[in-house]
């Protein structure tokens, strides 16, 4: 289970955690405008935008779960177990076919915005072929986001579906929909001090702070972290500064973050927040923390060759970097 945001203060941020009981290698990769792109079905991408994102890395191929390209366009791949269906490839002249695990090089390659973006996915079919038979095709939703707004695409057993997404948050099951609307249960919430409607000639009144949001859930369902992120970024005051920025886009998804022991998947195996992103998807940087270790780490995409043709890559760094002060 994951969760993804945006966020804008004088750039534009889009970042999400990684929630799962185990870690398949991610390593910040930068792919750079030449390096080729073979495609299952669409064939050999030479020239490209170039991007920065989290990735397992196989064969000198970057499986993307989420990145930024240099035009400022972000996307994310989110778990939706039990809905997502793909469709069977289409041969006819005017379709793209393009399986799951190249969906996010696809549109990174070649849109710089969500308007081509969606250009790009009414002539699209997704297809669920694998990349190999080590790694099988993996259930998805995504998010695709700009600075000028965000969408959310579902591949059903109906279609592929495409919805405005003006939260800019996403999250798990059940389908986008159905998430948007049980945000009307919680419209009454609010950061301010609650008022007596309950009964105004009986004498209450708030005896703590922070009772406005009284009924925002707590547990780690994807319901309730789409609700509470939600209201979270609704709520959280920009900055100026890049570093009070990423702060607070950090603090955002922290309110989701997984502790180990909270959500058991399996017999003594426990989902985790494995790590967190915020892109500053106007500057091409990735920043990101871990849940081993909370020192928040960066990695510029401008500062590598982007007219090359190589991947670069860069492990995670773990473990808690702890600043002594005596």
């Amino acid at each position: 289970m994951c969760t993804a945001a945006t966020y804008k203060t004088k750039d534009f941020y889009f970042g999400r955690t990684l929630d799962y009981e185990f870690s398949y290698g991610d390593e910040i990769t930068v792919t750079p405008r030449n390096y080729p792109f073979e495609f299952r079905y669409m064939g050999r991408m030479d020239s490209h935008y170039a991007m920065i994102g989290m990735a397992h890395v196989a064969g000198d191929y970057p499986l993307y779960y989420d990145a930024i390209n240099e035009k400022g366009l972000g996307m994310a791949g989110l778990n939706f177990v039990g809905n997502a269906a793909y469709q069977e490839a289409d041969e006819s002249e005017d379709r793209d076919n393009v399986a799951q695990y190249e969906f996010i090089p696809w549109i990174l390659g070649s849109c710089a915005s969500v308007g081509e973006a969606r250009v790009a996915l009414d002539r699209m079919t997704l297809t669920g072929t694998p990349f190999s038979e080590q790694l099988p095709t993996a259930q998805l939703h995504w998010i695709i986001a700009d600075r000028n707004g965000a969408i959310t695409v579902e591949c059903m057993a109906d279609g592929l579906h495409v919805y405005e997404n003006p939260v800019g948050v996403l999250t798990n099951n059940p389908p986008f929909p159905q998430q948007m609307f049980l945000l009307n249960q919680y419209m009454g919430l609010s950061p301010k001090q609650p008022v007596n409607t309950f009964a105004p000639e009986v004498g209450l009144s708030a005896y703590s702070r922070g009772m406005g949001a009284i009924g925002l859930p707590g547990d780690l369902s994807s319901t309730s972290r789409f609700a509470r992120v939600a209201f979270v970024k609704q709520n959280s005051l920009p900055a100026d500064s890049e570093a009070e920025s990423v702060s607070q886009f950090f603090h955002i998804l922290g309110s989701v973050d997984q502790q180990r022991g909270c959500c058991e998947v399996a017999p003594d195996k426990y989902e985790i927040t494995i790590y967190t992103s915020c892109c500053n998807a106007d500057k091409g940087i990735y920043y990101y923390n871990t849940y081993e270790g909370h020192q928040i780490n960066a990695v510029d995409m401008n500062r590598e060759d982007l007219d090359g043709a190589e991947l670069a890559r860069y492990p995670l760094i773990q473990g808690e970097n702890i600043n002594w002060q005596n």
